[in-house]
């Protein structure tokens, strides 16, 4: 056994979110929604590809001008 463990520590911060999530149990399902909403979106290829076609080169210093 090793003298640093401390085995039944928890942080004020892992109490507090255990005991949300206690009072809450259906908070992580709303967690899931909005990352759904917001993140996992379906990724069109073809798209993506146009969009990366269509790029115009950056000059390598955009600040100067054309005298």
């Amino acid at each position: 056994m090793s003298f640093f463990r401390r085995p039944d520590y928890a942080s004020d911060t892992t109490q507090f979110i255990d005991q949300l999530k206690a009072q809450h149990p259906q908070l992580e399902a709303e967690q899931r929604q909005g990352r759904a909403l917001l993140w996992d979106k379906q990724v069109d290829r073809a798209v993506q590809a146009e969009f990366s076609e269509g790029r115009v080169a950056q000059k390598p210093y955009v600040y100067q001008t054309k005298a």
